[in-house]
């Protein structure tokens, strides 16, 4: 079955609740994918980072802050 959407039309709320609804549908089948090796790459280099000092966490609450501050 093909769905074809015009996101050019859509509002931001519109894609918002179609991502919501694609997430829910992927995450609700039982299928297990496979993360591709280059993620494992990604998360040893920040943790490399994180122990060399290089870089540090931001609190999940504090991180959301800043981002809705910085996109008013």
């Amino acid at each position: 079955m093909a769905t074809t959407l015009d996101l050019g039309t859509m509002t931001t709320v519109e894609k918002l609740r179609l991502m919501e609804d694609l997430w829910q549908s992927l995450s609700a089948d039982g299928q297990k994918l496979d993360s591709p090796d280059w993620h494992g790459d990604v998360l040893a280099e920040r943790d490399r980072l994180i122990e060399s000092g290089e870089e540090k966490y931001v609190d999940w609450e504090i991180a959301k802050k800043q981002l809705r501050t910085e996109l008013q």
